[in-house]
């Protein structure tokens, strides 16, 4: 199905347009911004690697308000049970019924704030609510709502007392990435009040508007050229010499969906090894498992994805839809 022109440039200014506004609350990270859109849009979900205050809450609730959306934010710690996320039934002595008491799951835009203190099992239970974006208890299965984003946080500095998430796990987040700290400019606008509060920040588009984008960049045209060299690139990361695991076909779909949704945030109704180059680092980089040599000797599976990019040849010419 070929997308109007006309749709992808509504998509684009859209996208734009909240993109503008989430940067109204948080300064100097339009880049990151744009890659947590790019994953809503995308229908898939966000891991940031960052140390505290850096502005990862105030990204979820500007978010969340810019797409009239609700927020909640899940602080997890060792004791966290989950059913602290998930929800539980009570019974009712009054009535005599079990009415069940949602978690805080149940919202558009999830930040769970460190993730990786609380137990596997709790991990788990939030795993599989971003993987089916639905809650199943006692036999009785309500789903989250659309759209459905999660923003996992884990602190990499500070390791005493946390559970590390399996690479199984960390494979089914779409990206990972991190905001890190704002550049002078932006932080001297930070200090001087520049910041937005995010509960002032204006509506930019409906949940269900935001739906309908997420349908279009499904559609978005995607030649054998781009496919081919996504499918060289996921390849190559399995015969990387410093690799151990290299990326699974969900990694590759993962890059496939992201791509689409980024050609047309660009106002394009096609994607091209640009795309995919741009998104490259942050969908594949967390997905492989390195070599423990390569680890010791300082090789992170960022520098690894950029050497791939510079060895495989993209597609030099574009098929038309």
């Amino acid at each position: 199905m070929t997308i109007p022109q006309e749709q992808a440039t509504w998509f684009a200014d859209t996208f734009r347009l909240l993109a503008e506004n989430v940067e109204h609350a948080v300064l100097g990270k339009r880049h990151v911004i744009e890659l947590v859109l790019a994953a809503l849009l995308s229908e898939g979900h966000v891991l940031l690697e960052d140390v505290p205050g850096t502005g990862k809450t105030s990204l979820a609730r500007a978010l969340a308000q810019s797409v009239q959306g609700t927020n909640t934010r899940i602080q997890f710690t060792p004791d966290l049970l989950p059913g602290d996320i998930t929800g539980i039934t009570v019974y009712d002595q009054k009535t005599g019924v079990f009415e069940f008491h949602a978690g805080p799951v149940f919202a558009n835009v999830v930040l769970a704030d460190e993730i990786n203190r609380a137990s596997p099992k709790t991990q788990a239970a939030l795993l599989e609510v971003m993987e089916e974006g639905k809650v199943t208890i006692d036999g009785v299965t309500r789903p989250v709502g659309v759209p459905f984003l999660v923003i996992a946080t884990q602190n990499p500095v500070e390791q005493a007392g946390t559970y590390r998430l399996p690479e199984a796990q960390l494979d089914r987040f779409l990206m990972k990435t991190s905001l890190g700290y704002p550049d002078h400019a932006a932080t001297m606008r930070i200090l001087d009040g520049a910041a937005v509060p995010t509960s002032r920040l204006d509506p930019v588009i409906t949940p269900q508007a935001l739906v309908g984008m997420a349908d279009l960049a499904r559609d978005v045209y995607t030649n054998a050229l781009v496919l081919d060299y996504i499918a060289r690139l996921v390849d190559a990361t399995r015969s990387a010499e410093q690799v151990r695991l290299g990326v699974s076909i969900r990694g590759a779909l993962a890059l496939t969906r992201a791509t689409r949704t980024r050609a047309i945030s660009q106002g394009r109704t096609y994607a091209t090894p640009d795309d995919v180059k741009v998104l490259a680092v942050p969908v594949l980089s967390h997905r492989l498992i390195l070599h423990p040599e390569a680890e010791f000797d300082g090789v992170t599976a960022e520098a690894v994805i950029g050497q791939i990019l510079l060895d495989v040849t993209p597609p030099s010419q574009r098929e038309d839809a």
